[in-house]
């Protein structure tokens, strides 16, 4: 069986975190004898043709070369909404990438066309010929993105009709979905994560009393609110912070009022493999956000052997089981945050078993070949449904 992957977010290198999920599901398909190419947009100083790991990938050009920075930045949104050329690239991904699918459907002749993200790649693959089925994957973004443009529903409910199979990474994407597509059949399917390289290390002692936050610093992530969860516990308890973003210099501001200079330690963005250590000394990670589309911080968390304290919303409740793997608390409560971060290290373990059940759920949920055998059958059905 032979796989086109229609993507607008793909690693430029085998190292670098953009997508690599993507890239990782695209490997262990190969595994299972199925061929997978993946077309993506052009980037400046990235080649038209490459190989990753394996993976032959092609780049459509879009615009003039200096335009062509809308994929992998993870900042299309705003640079279509602030400025004319970033609409006017836009119009020329569009249209220029609906050419290029139907180019790479004459000359690679996949069997299916999988469109991750409804938008832009969902909207480009519809061009097929019918003989190519969609099966089109909805990440977090581009759901919201839907929910929150109006005139974004009525292309997205074009591109799930036009699919042959939907999917979603969680059981809040769905939702989300449903409720904007009310006829449309989603299934959750999440992505493959890393799990060889996040993993417990019984030579790297856990705290009995640190507590790890990662993410970006705004205000969608919670900081703030973990920041007066931790002002309410034991003198003695402390917080790593693994990240950056436009929030920092005002939540470190905050921090200081509340009297945690000594209590909190801001390391700035870390590597994945940086990130490994932090999850397996830290006594549990805590994830403050809403509305998040799975919650990777989460996934890894649980790889690494960490327990997980979040709040009960977005896709955390699909990653977090209440008292097996980790605690979650009621969204936006930062007294029953710090109340669960109390009890778990009031807990004889701190928390072990927590994290021992949470890395046995996340390898039978999000191990790249149980992913892989799940999309070989939807491939499959996508291909005699249609």
């Amino acid at each position: 069986m032979r796989v086109l992957f229609v993507t607008h977010a793909f690693p430029r290198h085998s190292g670098d975190v953009a997508g690599a999920f993507i890239l990782r599901l695209a490997v262990a398909l190969g595994g299972r004898g199925i061929e997978v190419r993946v077309l993506a947009p052009a980037a400046p100083d990235l080649p038209g043709t490459d190989r990753i790991d394996g993976i032959d990938v092609r780049r459509f050009r879009y615009a003039p070369r200096p335009w062509e920075t809308l994929a992998y930045t993870g900042t299309m949104a705003e640079q279509v909404a602030g400025s004319l050329r970033g609409k006017i690239a836009l119009g020329g991904m569009l249209t220029r990438g609906a050419l290029a699918v139907r180019a790479a459907c004459s000359e690679f002749r996949p069997d299916v066309v999988h469109a991750h993200w409804w938008f832009p790649g969902g909207l480009l693959a519809p061009g097929t010929p019918a003989s190519r089925p969609l099966v089109t994957t909805l990440h977090g973004s581009d759901v919201r993105l839907a929910r929150r443009n109006m005139w974004a529903p009525a292309l997205f409910r074009r591109v799930l009709a036009k699919s042959a199979a939907v999917t979603a990474v969680s059981s809040y994407l769905a939702d989300e979905a449903r409720a904007m597509a009310p006829r449309a059949q989603v299934a959750v399917e999440p992505m493959p994560v890393n799990v060889t390289l996040f993993t417990p290390d019984a030579a790297t002692p856990r705290s009995k009393d640190r507590f790890l936050f990662v993410g970006r610093l705004n205000q969608q992530k919670g900081i703030a609110l973990l920041l007066e969860a931790l002002a309410a516990t034991a003198p003695g308890v402390s917080l790593d912070v693994a990240g950056d973003g436009e929030d920092r210099t005002a939540l470190e501001a905050r921090s200081r009022a509340l009297g945690l200079e000594a209590r909190v330690r801001w390391h700035g963005v870390r590597s994945q493999e940086q990130l490994v250590g932090l999850y397996r000394s830290a006594t549990a990670v805590v994830i403050p956000s809403e509305g998040e589309g799975l919650g990777l911080v989460a996934v890894e968390a649980h790889l690494a052997g960490a327990p997980v304290i979040a709040f009960r919303s977005g896709g955390l409740t699909d990653v977090v089981e209440d008292g097996r793997t980790g605690v979650l608390t009621p969204p936006g409560d930062a007294r029953a945050l710090a109340a669960a971060m109390t009890a778990l290290l009031e807990r004889a373990d701190h928390g072990a078993a927590l994290g021992t059940a949470g890395r046995a759920a996340a390898l039978a949920r999000y191990s790249p070949d149980v992913v892989a055998s799940h999309y070989a059958t939807i491939y499959e059905g996508a291909r005699h449904d249609s």
